[in-house]
Order: C-alpha cells, then sequence, then structure tokens
C-alpha cells in the first residue's frame, strides 16, 4: 500500500460510527499510504449535522465501474481484540492468542528488538512480566490522541471499568479527550467524575503521549496504548542513556477491561456491547477562547515572541552547481522519521527551529549536528567570500577539493557565485512512520542540501524533503561515497529543470571517481520549490512577483 491511496467502503461501512471510522483513518499514516477516502453515508451526513456543517456534506461512493490496484477484504464480524507489540502497528496478534502462548512471543519480540536497538546494554523485558500464573502484568493504560480519545471510545472504557478502581498496586489508567468539546460534553454526563472517582488519570485534550512528552512508562515498563504508533524510543525513553519501555497497542475498551481486571491483560471480548448517548457538540470552548480572524487582519498588531521562538533561518537556492558532503551514513533497513528527529524531549522546540535541530539524528547518530554545522560553517563562508569578492577566504581547509571543482568543471562557467556546499545523509529506507514534517526541516535548517537513499519508505517524508529544498536522490545498491566524502554534482540546476541523468563525482584526497545520479522524478511546481531552495523561498518570491504586478 506504499504511496497508495486507501479507499474504504462495502457492508462493513455503515455498521461503524463516525467516531470508529475517524479512529481508523488517523491510522492510516502507519500503512505508508499516500491518503484516504471514505465511502459516506446518513451517519457522516448526522455527523456533519451535530458539529454544525451539514452544508458540507457530500455523497461519496465509488462509480458503476471502478478499478483498484489491490482490494483488501475484511470481515469485520470476525475481527477480535489485537494488541500490536513492540515496535511496529504491524506487530499484530489476538490477545486471546498471546494470553495463550506468552512466552514463545515476547521471547521474539525481545529478540526482534535486540537487534533493532543498537546499544547492547538495554534490553526489554517482555517476559518479565508473565506472573507465575502465566498471566501478562501491565504497568500502565493510556487512551490518548486523535485514534483513541474520541468521546465513544472514552465513554465505553468508563462504562466497562464501572465503579472498579483503576490504579491498584502497580498499575496506573490515564486519559485524554481528544478535543476541548469531547471533554465538556464526558463532564456533563457524568463520565470524568466516574473515571476520577475510580482512580483514573484524565488530563486535557494533548498529544503528549503519543510523542512521549506525557505518561512516560517507567524503565522497562509495558505500557498499553489506544494511540497511533509504538516505535522504539516513542513513549519518550531513550534507549542510547539505557532507558527502555515497551509499547503495545490496543483498543480502549480492552485497556478498560484490563484497568478492571487491576492490570492484567485482559480481552474486551467478554464484556457486552455499551450503549451509550449521542455525542452533543458544543463550540464554547472555541467561541469563547479562539479568535476567529479570517477576513478580520489586524497587521498593526506586533507578534509576541517569547525566548524560545524563532524566525526561519534563511535558506539558500540551489546554485547551478552542488557541493555536499556525506555527514551521515545509516546502513539500518528502515530509519524512521521519529529517529531522525525524535519526540518527547524536543517538544519544548518545536517554535524554534535550529533548537529543535540541534536533536536531528541524536537516537540514531548523534555526531551528525556537530558535522553538519561544519559544513554549514564552510557555506556561510562561501556568501561571505562572495560578498568581499577575497576568493576563497575561510574556506583554506576545503582549498584541495575546490581545486578539483574547477577541473572538474572546465566545460561549465564556474565560481564561487555559482556554488552551493550543503550537507547530506544516506540512508537505506529513510521516512517510515509519522508525516513528521521536521525530519526535513532540521536537516535543512542545519544547511542539508540532499539525501541519497535505496528508496524513501513514505511519499510524505520524500515530499517533505522537495518542500525543504532537499533533493531526494535515489542510489541503487551499495552507493559510490562512504561517510566523510564529498559528491560534487555540477550542472544540478539545469538538470532539475530537464530532468534526466547527470554526472556526478566523489571527491577524496587521491583523487576523484565519477558516477551517475538520476535526477529525482518531481514535478514542475516541485522543481520550482527545489530551485528557489524551499517552499517558504518559492512563497516568497512568488508573492513578491504579485505584489509588484499589482
Amino acid at each position: 500500500m506504499k504511496n497508495a491511496v486507501l479507499e474504504f467502503l462495502g457492508d462493513g461501512v455503515s455498521g461503524l460510527s463516525a467516531d470508529f471510522r475517524c479512529g481508523i483513518d488517523v491510522m492510516t499514516t502507519e500503512t505508508t499510504c499516500w491518503s484516504s477516502i471514505w465511502e459516506t453515508d446518513e451517519v457522516i451526513r448526522d455527523y456533519f449535522r451535530v458539529h454544525k456543517r451539514e452544508g458540507d456534506y457530500r455523497k461519496l461512493s465509488p462509480g458503476p465501474v471502478a478499478y483498484y490496484d489491490r482490494l483488501i477484504r475484511l470481515d469485520l464480524s470476525a475481527l477480535k481484540p489485537m494488541i500490536a507489540l513492540p515496535f511496529h502497528p504491524s506487530n499484530v496478534y489476538e490477545i486471546d492468542a498471546l494470553l495463550e502462548n506468552p512466552g514463545d512471543i515476547f521471547r521474539t519480540v525481545e529478540k526482534d528488538a535486540a537487534a533493532l536497538i543498537e546499544n547492547p546494554g538495554v534490553q526489554i523485558a517482555l517476559t518479565d512480566k508473565i506472573d507465575e500464573e502465566g498471566r501478562i502484568r501491565i504497568d500502565q493504560g493510556i487512551i490518548a490522541g486523535c485514534a483513541g480519545g474520541t468521546y465513544e471510545n472514552i465513554m465505553v472504557a468508563a462504562a466497562i471499568l464501572g465503579e472498579t478502581g483503576a490504579g491498584r498496586d502497580f498499575f496506573s489508567l490515564s486519559v485524554y479527550p481528544g478535543s476541548q468539546p469531547v471533554l465538556l460534553d464526558l463532564t456533563r454526563k457524568g463520565c470524568i467524575s466516574r473515571l476520577i472517582a475510580s482512580g483514573t488519570v484524565v488530563r486535557t485534550a494533548f498529544c503528549g503521549p503519543c510523542f512521549g512528552a506525557g505518561d512516560v512508562p517507567a524503565n522497562k515498563g509495558l505500557s498499553i496504548r489506544h494511540t497511533t504508533r509504538n516505535f522504539p524510543s516513542r513513549e519518550g525513553s531513550r534507549p542510547m542513556d539505557g532507558q527502555i519501555a515497551s509499547v503495545a497497542l490496543m483498543d480502549s475498551r480492552s485497556i478498560a477491561a484490563t484497568a478492571r481486571n487491576g492490570g492484567i491483560l485482559t480481552s474486551a471480548e467478554a464484556f457486552p456491547e455499551e450503549v451509550i448517548p449521542p455525542y452533543r457538540y458544543d463550540d464554547a470552548p472555541y467561541r469563547n477562547r479562539v479568535y476567529n480572524g479570517i477576513g478580520l487582519a489586524r497587521p498593526e498588531e506586533p507578534l509576541c515572541y517569547g525566548p524560545n521562538i524563532t524566525d526561519w533561518p534563511e535558506m539558500e537556492d540551489l546554485g547551478e552547481h552542488l557541493l555536499v558532503k556525506i555527514v551521515s551514513f545509516i546502513t539500518d533497513p528502515v530509519t524512521t522519521t521519529d529517529e531522525i528527529i525524535p519526540s518527547g524531549e524536543t517538544a519544548s522546540y518545536r517554535s524554534n527551529p535550529l533548537g529543535l535541530a540541534e536533536f536531528t539524528l541524536s537516537r540514531k547518530d548523534p555526531a551528525y549536528v556537530g558535522r553538519a554545522k561544519e559544513v554549514r560553517r564552510l557555506e556561510l563562508a562561501r556568501q561571505e567570500a562572495v560578498k568581499a569578492a577575497d576568493g576563497c577566504s575561510g574556506l583554506s581547509d576545503i582549498a584541495g577539493i575546490l581545486a578539483k571543482l574547477k577541473l572538474l568543471s572546465e566545460r561549465r562557467e564556474f565560481d564561487l557565485g555559482s556554488l552551493r556546499i550543503g550537507s547530506a545523509i544516506y540512508a537505506v529506507k529513510p521516512g517510515d512512520g509519522s508525516a513528521r514534517e521536521q525530519a526535513a526541516s532540521c536537516q535543512r535548517v542545519l544547511g542539508g542540501a540532499a539525501n541519497f537513499a535505496r528508496e524513501y519508505a513514505t511519499k510524505r517524508y520524500r515530499s517533505n524533503l522537495i518542500n525543504w529544498g532537499i533533493l531526494p536522490f535515489n542510489v541503487e545498491g551499495d552507493p559510490p561515497f562512504k561517510n566523510g566524502d564529498y559528491v560534487f554534482i555540477p550542472g544540478i540546476a539545469a538538470a532539475v529543470r530537464g530532468g534526466g541523468s547527470l554526472q556526478a563525482y566523489v571527491l577524496r584526497e587521491d583523487g576523484a571517481s565519477a558516477f551517475t545520479l538520476e535526477t529525482p522524478d518531481i514535478t514542475p511546481s516541485e522543481k520550482e520549490i527545489v530551485l528557489a531552495g524551499s517552499l517558504i523561498n518559492y512563497n516568497r518570491k512568488k508573492g513578491g512577483r504579485r505584489a509588484s504586478a499589482g
């Protein structure tokens, strides 16, 4: 399903509530699909009506004849409660199957995790969670976010939990409603007071558990969560520092059943389906707090910047010739966006591009940031040399490299003004997981100009690279360069404009070796973005043209 559009249709769709469909839809990110679309019906019309948007409803359904690349048929009546074990949403077992054979399954997961986690001193401890009776002891339950924190999920969880305490002994339960209106209606219906009385910790709407900024489980803890993903470190632990915890994904009903059973893993199948009152949407939290400024701009009002809120740094255009230094060489089969820019401890830097970039690849290649900064210093020195017209001032440590460039460019017009110097990374298959834009932007603000990969795990990550002016090259087989090598790509701007293959050179002290690169397959608008150096630059230029035209 990589880079596909998922379409949901069939008799089973009509039996799903709008809340349930939304919970499934936000999980389609984990399939590496590009987008998703659902057949609509009266359930969705009513959802729009409840949210005071009935006029936006449109009937969507396939035509009389529709062709698909692939069909996945699911019999929803045969599905049983399931659990996705560490460290991927696809590592799925039926809960009953896990309970029948926890030892063998957990040992397999521990073995796979040991191969995934590079720190040999860190090991997950799942078999330790099996008690003397063969039951699985859970440390923490979380119901949260866009997938789990829906009105229906929390109402049903509260009904299953009943009067039973949710925080007895070792087990704790936290619930994060998905929005303020959802929290408001749950409160009005008494659901929140029942949860609090049970010992459940109720928090305001927040994505925290999804990226490790809230309810981080204890070292070697096992947390069951109705959230979106469970990659290594996603819950906030840091294997490189010796801290590790395990997150398993489950449905909110089974999490509540586990809480009711004192933290012993329990399937919700034994509990009957609950009938809950319909959701009543009230937009008062938005009306009374959020300023709707559409058509009401006040340009005279100054923006308030705190010390940790900064503007984006300037980003250069592509230039006519490109020199990149490979500053990270990753040979893992897959590199996730979480590993490119971690979650958790980075949350407070989301409005500080350079501050956030300090964490880039910190759990995969801690030396990356320092190497990238050195290359960035060279590019800034090149810019100063061009301004001062004093040759290669500040570039003495790569004087030999620059001399090789001139020899390789003797048939082209070449000077420092037409050159751009940037950093690059190589990874076998980068970009799996969430559509985190910062995985690309952090590379760019550190001076990133290119990525090399055998393939890109998701089209979203590749598109994010393009939007930040980073060229997403593909390299088949073993790359001709290694970490620390310079790669010179003469005539890169012309190649981007025209497409096709181009000659590149790996530069080392002992000489230069040529290899062929294929220009990334990008659309005409993406070409303009890359040439401009980023989508920000592209829009700024386009806006300037409009202003001058007016």
